[in-house]
């Protein structure tokens, strides 16, 4: 049994960790506290070389890090100016491994979700690949801020539009131009739906260690992991908020 949840800030992203503790503290029986960026309290001088270790280096192979001295330079600054990280895909799994050494106990009575402003992924064996997630569910759990906007594939509308532009223009049209031509179908980064959508997924985190239980198969729960956009706007942001069965684990009647 959880009894008490410690939610980690991401400081750089616009997720609301204040607003996310008091859904989170309506619905489970465990004390929630919101703690400061969990990198600036438990870093060391071995984590960049972790991060290094972690990094994806291609798509299509399993083998990842690097020892470059650059590289392990480029996460030290990047752990301590958060801001300037980006475009670099992490093995979710490897970042967990070298999280958890650092966390203050191993108590699974207290479930530990760092919210993390790095894109995080999971290797596919069915298809050799390595897919972007939204969330590394165990102890700590990890919930991606960036990969909520790139992990989940987008509407087809999207990509209809993009062969649209370039079929006209013979160029991939910007980011931008799409985002605004299929305005709302998607979560684009800093989207101000983006604290309510992660609040399912903190959730996931917790329900996972209290029961087992990965995630949802009905596709309308918050506790689901849609693999497209709109999947994720059903999920997240329509109601019911949860399945029947989740409901009477986690529902709120306001």
């Amino acid at each position: 049994m959880v009894e008490q949840i410690s939610l980690y800030r991401a400081p750089t992203t616009v997720a609301d960790c204040e607003r996310i503790a008091a859904w989170l503290d309506e619905r489970v029986d465990a004390d929630v506290t919101v703690r400061e960026r969990f990198l600036d309290q438990h870093a060391d001088e071995a984590l960049p070389s972790a991060f290094a270790t972690a990094r994806v280096q291609s798509p299509y192979e399993r083998e990842t890090g690097s020892e470059m001295l650059g590289i392990v330079r480029y996460e030290e600054r990047a752990l301590s100016q958060p801001e300037r990280a980006g475009g670099v895909l992490y093995d979710g799994r490897a970042l967990q491994d070298a999280l958890r050494t650092r966390l203050p106990t191993g108590s699974l009575d207290h479930a530990r979700v760092i919210l993390l402003d790095r894109v995080l992924g999971t290797w596919g064996e069915h298809d050799g690949r390595w897919h972007k997630r939204v969330s590394v569910l165990g102890q700590p759990a990890l919930v991606s801020v960036p990969g909520l906007y790139e992990a989940p594939a987008k509407p087809e509308s999207y990509y209809k539009a993009q062969q649209r532009h370039a079929l006209l223009s013979g160029d991939t049209p910007p980011r931008e131009l799409l985002e605004n031509e299929v305005d709302g179908a998607f979560l684009v980064e800093d989207d101000p739906r983006t604290t309510e959508a992660l609040q399912g997924y903190v959730l996931s985190a917790v329900h996972y260690l209290a029961t087992g239980e990965a995630f949802c198969d009905d596709e309308r729960c918050r506790l689901s992991n849609p693999h497209r956009h709109p999947g994720v706007i059903t999920a997240q942001l329509r109601h019911p908020e949860f399945c029947p069965e989740h409901d009477a684990m986690y529902g709120n009647s306001e």
